[in-house]
């Protein structure tokens, strides 16, 4: 239900955007600069054309003024009609037919006008009259209504294209931040349970220790409070919260626990996913050792190579072959949803079971950062 709202919500704010009152202007102007500066250069290549074949008096530049004028006329008339009947939205096999025949009425209309004028000013000469002229007339003005079409539907195509594509890109951006705060959302409180858990154990059997405990924690809530407003974190500040997490855990499971962080110098800076590690740690425990009367380890060990942040994380314990192909359990859907979301195809993730008991996961992540 809420991501439902979610998507009406994101999918209300794009569709109801007003277009800024400039960008029309522009647009009115521009497609009026068109008309013009289209007709006009019609206009002037058959004034041309008919000066270099025949004799140029007032009687035919007035013929090609009313072309100049109707041309302009009827094609926005043109326009009014086809954006009042939604063609800009028809598919393309109904939408062929009807261009093509208003093409040709339009053409045709458009050069009896113009035969009008060229009748009015006395300019016709019905013992020069031939049909082949007529049919050439009316198919060369059709031609040109319908390269007017083209023009016309393609820049609308294009501009309906590039509009769902910027629409497309802004709603993957809106659900990609939802479902990685809803991933930590699902994280933050899992572990916090866990660890006043462990701090609950102490109070009683060992005071001092449970008032390093509660400092520790509070780091830990200090860091959880930070990521809320964070994609991305330092490796060394999530390290530094998978030690104290793992401190309080060693106090709650005393000599059945024991750990080991081995981080390359170089690795310290690079900019991770908050809680990833955290999680598979915390479910390393909870899935792994927990379960153990004897205990176990937990190692996290870090190294860059061929520009990519390699994190191994192994622990005692035994993962189910069901669980790691339904991507259940010790965090793994968690984790390869978010790599999936941040990196896409340029992150790995992989976790399998050793011999020896171990539990074996490994991140692999570019250094450069995001690249999705």
């Amino acid at each position: 239900m809420e991501v439902n709202n979610f998507r009406l919500h994101a999918l209300n704010n794009l569709t109801e955007v007003p277009e800024a009152t400039s960008l029309k202007m522009n647009r009115k102007t521009i497609y009026w600069i068109s008309q013009l500066s289209g007709w006009l250069s019609f206009a002037f290549v058959n004034l041309i054309l008919i000066a270099s074949f025949d004799q140029l008096n007032i009687g035919r530049i007035l013929v090609l003024s009313s072309l100049f004028v109707s041309g302009i006329l009827l094609t926005h008339i043109y326009k009014l009609i086809l954006k009042k009947r939604g063609w800009i939205n028809l598919p393309l096999k109904r939408l062929i037919p009807r261009v093509l025949l208003s093409s040709v009425f339009i053409g045709i209309f458009m050069y009896f006008l113009a035969f009008l004028v060229n009748f009015q000013m006395g300019q016709y000469d019905p013992s020069k009259f031939k049909p082949a002229m007529l049919m050439m007339g009316m198919f060369n003005l059709s031609g040109v209504i319908l390269l007017w079409s083209l023009i016309y539907f393609s820049i609308h195509y294009f501009e309906n294209y590039k509009k769902v594509e910027i629409e497309s890109y802004i709603w993957e951006a809106a659900v990609k931040d939802f479902e990685l705060k809803t991933l930590k959302s699902q994280l933050n409180p899992h572990f916090m349970f866990n660890a006043l858990n462990s701090i609950r154990a102490l109070i009683q059997e060992d005071p001092q220790n449970a008032q390093i405990a509660v400092t520790k924690l509070s780091n830990i809530l200090r860091y959880s409070l930070k990521i809320e407003r964070s994609e991305s974190v330092p490796l060394e500040e999530e390290m530094q919260t998978v030690a104290d997490y793992l401190s309080l855990e060693s106090m709650r499971f005393e000599e059945r626990l024991k750990y080991k962080i081995n981080i390359d110098p170089k690795s310290t800076k690079i900019e991770i996913p908050p809680m990833m590690i955290q999680t598979l740690v915390e479910n390393g425990i909870k899935h792994g050792i927990s379960k153990s009367k004897e205990g176990g380890e937990v190692s996290i060990d870090s190294i860059v190579r061929d520009s990519q942040l390699h994190i191994l994380i192994k622990n005692t314990g035994n993962i189910r072959e069901e669980d790691l192909k339904n991507s259940k359990g010790f965090g793994i859907n968690n984790t390869k949803h978010r790599l999936n979301l941040i990196y896409g195809e340029d992150a790995l993730f992989t976790i399998k079971n050793k011999e020896g008991n171990q539990v074996f996961a490994e991140i692999v992540i570019p250094t450069g950062g995001t690249n999705k």
